[in-house]
Parts: C-alpha cells; structure tokens; sequence
C-alpha cells in the first residue's frame, strides 16, 4: 500500500523541559489524529498513524500519499502556533510501506521502503532546512519553497494556516469564528503567512495526473 510518511525530531529540544517536550509531542500526535478526519471526495477518508520515537522524535503515516506536504506544513503550523513558537524538522516520502495489524497504536512496527526513505532523509537535513522530501525534483522543491516561508510565520498566522490547511475547511468566515478573531484579521494573517501561493501550490501537486 502506498503511504506519505513524515519522520521528524522537535528543534532545540535540549533546550525544553521534559513537560515541556510532552506538550510539543502532544501537538504533533493531535495534528496526526486530525488528519485521519480530512475528507476526500473521491476515496474514503484518510486514515492515520503515529508513534513517538525516542526522546523527541516523532513519525506519522497517512494512507494519502498526495497530501504529504499539506500534512507536513499542518504539523509544522501547528507547532509555530504553540505559545512559544516551537518547530521541528520533517522528512516527508511517499511510496510503498506495510503497517501490521495494531500499527495505528505502535506504528514503529511498521516496515518498507517509505519508511526508509523518510528516516534516511532526516538523518541528512541540516542547516537551515527544516523540511524536505526524498524523491527529490519538483516535488522537493516545492517542499523547499514552502519551508523558506513557514520558517517566518508568526504565531498568528500560523494559527490561520493551521485553521485552512485541513481539505475542505470551508470559508474563512468559519475559521475566523473558530480562532475568536474577525474575518479581516484571517486574511491579513493568511496574505502574511504566504498561504495563497501555498494553497495554489497544494492544488496543483495533490490534482496532478
């Protein structure tokens, strides 16, 4: 079955308190668990894996390969949405991967070459870069793009980005009404945050043939 799998450790973890990097590593479980709700018109909706890998690193699985970066840019929003602004580094692949029966609750058990390809990939991400994706091209370099501008969001705007992120979130009208903040402060936030261009790019990669 092929999977997108996002394999990532939190950044200045060491600087973080044991609670501290529980409640970030709850983020990331949360926005996992959010993902297994986003619908697709033409399929069922995705479904969702999670594990915790050693101290600060984490791995999610989703059995919609097309939204590897739309799920790689939520993780990271929600995070940069956190009080204090926390980030990790995601290596995102897509490919051919097998979870074994009860992997939704230890999804460390499962096994194949995406899984390979995101771990290896983290293992080489350095700098500056926060994110990327191992099979390179244009694909990659969308990845690439989209860090550059995530690596600014504010608070705020992340907040925006993470509220529209999710396939079908509705008008921004809702989103306004759900962060307790006016209409206008979503846009100004989303124009901000870059999210246009980004929405426009995630149309094009997840529609494409």
């Amino acid at each position: 079955m092929k999977w997108a799998v996002l394999t990532g450790d939190i950044v200045n973890s060491s600087d973080l308190s044991a609670d501290a990097l529980d409640e970030v590593m709850e983020a990331v479980r949360d926005a996992c668990w959010q993902m297994s709700g986003w619908d697709d018109s033409n399929s069922d909706r995705t479904q969702s894996a999670y594990a915790r890998r050693g101290g600060d690193g984490w791995q999610i699985a989703l059995n919609r390969p097309k939204y590897a970066l739309r799920a790689t840019l939520f993780v990271q929003a929600r995070l940069r949405a956190m009080k204090d602004g926390q980030a990790s580094r995601i290596a995102a692949a897509t490919g051919e991967g097998t979870l074994p029966d009860g992997a939704h609750v230890e999804l460390n058990s499962a096994y194949g070459p995406v899984f390979q390809a995101s771990g290896r990939l983290l293992d080489t991400l350095s700098g500056r870069s926060l994110i990327a994706y191992a099979g390179g091209g244009a694909l990659d370099a969308a990845f690439r793009l989209a860090d550059h501008i995530a690596q600014g969001w504010t608070r705020a705007q992340a907040r925006a980005v993470c509220a529209m992120l999710p396939p079908g979130a509705g008008p921004r009208r809702v989103a306004a009404e759900r962060l307790n903040i006016s209409r206008q402060a979503v846009d100004q936030a989303l124009w901000a945050a870059g999210f246009p261009a980004i929405e426009a790019a995630l149309e094009q990669i997840e529609t494409a043939p």
